[in-house]
């Protein structure tokens, strides 16, 4: 070994720096062969890896002719350092742990969606150009989307907002108005300054009117200019008009005041009805009184969203019939390959697997846990091993029974009570990148950054299904290292990628002292660029 060790300890600065880089700093300050200070070995160019090894490898294969073992023990050096590589760009220990609880660097962000003192107040109903009727869709964070882009395309058109009509007519059959889940008097005076809104289009003025009101249907992510060439129009010369199936109906990039304005009318302006907010709140404190901290996991994993994901959990034909029954009701969704959508990450995890990346995040089984959650597929045989993981498991109808009887008719108003104690959580987990987890990750960033933890299902499906075949320790540290970035961390926003109602880029900042980071710089000037038009053009005057 005298020979190769005095071959290592003469290769250039560069290399060393270039090995040093690629094995992480960790690596750099393990071993004491490697730690160089040279400053001219920082600045070298970069090599890549296998060149390097191959280099070091031809080298000793021409040394191993005059020393019979040097060859091989440098191989076996060279392969040590490429698994010590792999290994810090899985588990990503170079970075340091994880917080399971908190996020540290939250503290240093807040939501500020204040609107500037250059956004002009909204135009009274007298003077507007008319009266906007929207129809949302879909389940209640669905609708909420709808709501908040309503309250930014009254705004866009100088349009007098009627108080949105709520999907009666989806899967989940729920009859409730906008007065029955939030506080229309709240809704109407929070937005003042930035909308009028108004409860009806005034009698007088609709039996004045020759037709009924013109209904149109925008199409999906329709940039501010849309609305002021194709839709004000319209709605001048109807004075009354209709969108139907508003969701997601309005463009992602916008705006920066506009973005703002779609945060007031979503995290503030849409407060919960009274009733729903004061059971909300009792779940809340029943958990707290037992634990001081608790998880809440919204499993969505009720028979419909199994069905439409096209996945395959395991139930033999019995689950093929039964879901692919239920996929009958949206004829145009396609054939899938359940094991192709899985190692896509397509696939919700089941409560099982759910509970495994919780234990391995590092979650103790006396850890409470609050699942918020429809019909599971499956029923109690499917929550299971998901409550052998977590014996202190509770849903909102163990905690509160004859209290929740007056709820139970309305699928929306149980899903507001759910929406309360997973933002009230300390820590929220999702199980599918649906409605209800896009809208409660936007708010619990808003609200600092609170931690969130989405499923890295893509690189999870693999593990799991090697879980048989591994110990404990190698599955949870891997599980750790696949789930850094998917947190909810503040440097996991990406302006321009995802829906806005996931990631508010433009009503997040940083305290003072702290410098402003990219995302905010680059949201701000994209933002600018698109929409300057609406909002320097009159916003539809």
């Amino acid at each position: 070994m005298g020979l190769a060790k005095a071959w290592m300890f003469s290769v250039k600065p560069a290399n060393l720096a270039l090995l040093q880089h690629l094995n992480g700093s960790a690596l750099g300050y393990k071993d004491a062969c490697w730690r160089w200070r040279s400053s001219a070995a920082r600045q070298s160019k970069q090599i890549s890896w296998p060149l390097v090894c191959g280099l070091m490898l031809l080298c000793l294969g021409i040394a191993s002719l005059f020393t019979g073992h040097v060859a091989s023990d440098l191989g076996w050096y060279s392969q040590r350092l490429v698994k010590q590589r792999l290994y810090f760009k899985l588990d990503g220990s170079d970075k340091g742990p994880i917080d399971i609880w908190k996020s540290e660097n939250g503290k240093h962000f807040y939501g500020c969606s204040k609107r500037s003192r250059k956004f002009p107040h909204a135009v009274r109903e007298r003077s507007s150009n008319g009266y906007l009727l929207i129809a949302s869709s879909g389940g209640l964070n669905q609708q909420r989307t709808g709501i908040s882009d309503a309250v930014v395309v009254a705004r866009i058109l100088n349009a007098t907002l009627v108080v949105p009509e709520l999907d009666h007519n989806s899967y989940w059959k729920d009859n409730s108005d906008f007065a029955n889940i939030f506080d229309v008097n709240w809704f109407i005076s929070y937005l003042l300054k930035d909308v009028t809104v108004v409860k009806r289009v005034p009698d007088k003025f609709m039996r004045s009117m020759e037709k009924s009101p013109y209904s149109m249907r925008v199409p999906r992510k329709s940039p501010p200019e849309y609305y002021l060439d194709q839709v004000l129009p319209l709605l001048k010369r109807r004075h009354v008009l209709q969108l139907t199936k508003f969701d997601y109906r309005l463009a992602n990039d916008i705006d920066e005041e506009l973005q703002k304005l779609r945060c007031r009318a979503n995290f503030h302006a849409l407060r919960f009805t009274k009733p729903i907010q004061e059971l909300g709140q009792k779940l809340v404190m029943r958990m707290r009184e037992m634990a001081k901290r608790f998880i809440a996991v919204h499993l969505r994993f009720e028979p419909d969203m199994l069905a439409f994901s096209g996945c395959y959990f395991g139930g033999g034909d019995k689950e093929r019939y039964e879901l692919g029954e239920i996929r009958k009701r949206w004829e145009t969704l396609p054939d899938l390959d359940a094991d192709g959508e899985r190692s896509r990450g397509k696939c919700p995890l089941t409560p099982h697997e759910v509970g495994l990346m919780l234990r391995a995040l590092g979650f103790a089984n006396d850890t409470y846990i609050y699942v918020a959650s429809g019909e599971i597929y499956g029923g109690e045989e499917t929550l299971q091993p998901l409550r052998d993981l977590f014996p202190n498991f509770y849903t909102k109808e163990r905690l509160a029974n004859e209290e929740l009887q007056p709820f139970l008719p309305y699928s929306s108003r149980l899903a507001a009570i759910d929406y309360i104690v997973c933002d009230e959580s300390n820590v929220f987990v999702t199980n599918n990148n649906g409605n209800m987890a896009r809208i409660l990750a936007s708010r619990r960033r808003y609200m600092g950054h609170k931690r969130t933890i989405r499923p890295n299902a893509k690189r999870l499906s693999s593990l799991l299904r090697e879980r048989g075949q591994m110990d404990w320790d190698p599955f949870a540290k891997k599980v750790k290292a696949v789930q850094r970035g998917f947190m909810g961390e503040p440097d996991e926003m990406r302006p321009g990628r995802g829906e806005f109602h996931e990631f508010p880029y433009s009503c997040i900042c940083k305290r003072s002292g702290d410098p402003e980071p990219t995302s905010k710089r680059k949201s701000r000037s994209e933002g600018e660029k698109q929409g300057r038009r609406a909002t320097f053009r009159g916003l539809g005057g």
